[in-house]
């Protein structure tokens, strides 16, 4: 049994040898050979016959190849959109720190210019907290003590009238707003020269108090700081008056006014220091 199986193993090497031979020739013979030769005509042969399956297989395997591609494309397109999309963000994020800035100009330029015709003696602040409710009539502003910011300074903003300054730390000081139920601003309208005192109340609206019935003013008369009492400069614009109701039995008609400081979104502010040069109240409009 040993004997017999060892011949097959013997023959393997003989055979591998003999094709390995018979290969050289043939390798042999065909550089040697003309292209009209048997070797090469069998090559061409060979050729002919399996170029239609190789044909067919590409064919077939193309669907298979360009759902590849496809997937690939959609891989590469997705990167692409996801790169153009951050860089999107970029340039809208740059966008909007361009437009604050803008804005803040535009603000800081007409508080400037609202301060300058009137010649204030005037120091800018940033508004740091605002009310929280309708019945919270003060700000708070980032100048103090340090700045040379006291009580019962007047602040304004450009539309107009903010208020005044009612305590003050070393770095913050608290402005109570004409429109807190202890403020009371002396005031004329513009248009008739009629004097009366704006005050606010609990829920945060104005009233123009103590007017004389003979000198009425109307829906959209101007009412501005008079300048008397020495608390706030004259010309400042309070607000605008938005409804006159002269009920008969009363001692003094109901007359409503709307403050035109955006309190609800103001940033920026003026606190009028030292010496103030009033301006005359029939300039302002």
């Amino acid at each position: 049994m040993r004997i017999g199986q060892s011949e097959p193993r013997r023959r393997k090497p003989i055979l591998l040898i003999v094709l390995v031979a018979i290969s050289l020739v043939m390798l042999t013979m065909y550089f040697r050979e003309s292209d009209a030769g048997l070797l090469h005509t069998a090559r061409r042969v060979t050729l002919e016959v399996t170029s239609p399956i190789a044909r067919l297989g590409t064919i077939i395997t193309s669907p298979v190849r360009a759902v590849g591609d496809y997937f690939e494309d959609v891989g590469a397109s997705r990167e692409r959109v996801l790169a153009l999309e951050q860089q999107n963000e970029e340039l809208r994020a740059r966008l909007a720190e361009l437009e604050e800035a803008r804005q803040e100009n535009e603000r800081l330029r007409a508080l400037v210019d609202f301060a300058e015709e009137r010649k204030f003696a005037k120091l800018g602040a940033e508004v740091i907290r605002r009310p929280v409710s309708i019945w919270e009539g003060v700000i708070v502003i980032d100048r103090g003590s340090d700045d040379d910011v006291e009580p019962g300074m007047p602040v304004i903003a450009a539309q107009g009238l903010v208020g005044q300054v009612a305590d003050v730390s070393s770095n913050s000081a608290t402005v109570r707003l004409i429109s807190d139920q202890q403020s009371g601003v002396s005031v004329i309208v513009q248009s008739t020269r009629t004097p009366g005192v704006v005050r606010g109340s609990l829920d945060g609206s104005l009233s123009l108090d103590f007017v004389d019935r003979a000198y009425l003013p109307v829906e959209g008369d101007v009412v501005i700081t008079s300048g008397l009492g020495g608390v706030y400069p004259g010309g400042i614009v309070v607000g605008d008056v938005i409804s006159v109701d002269d009920r008969h039995g009363e001692l003094y008609p109901r007359i409503n006014v709307a403050s035109r400081v955006p309190i609800g979104s103001i940033e920026e502010v003026f606190v009028l220091v030292g010496a103030v040069v009033e301006a005359d109240p029939g300039e302002i409009e």
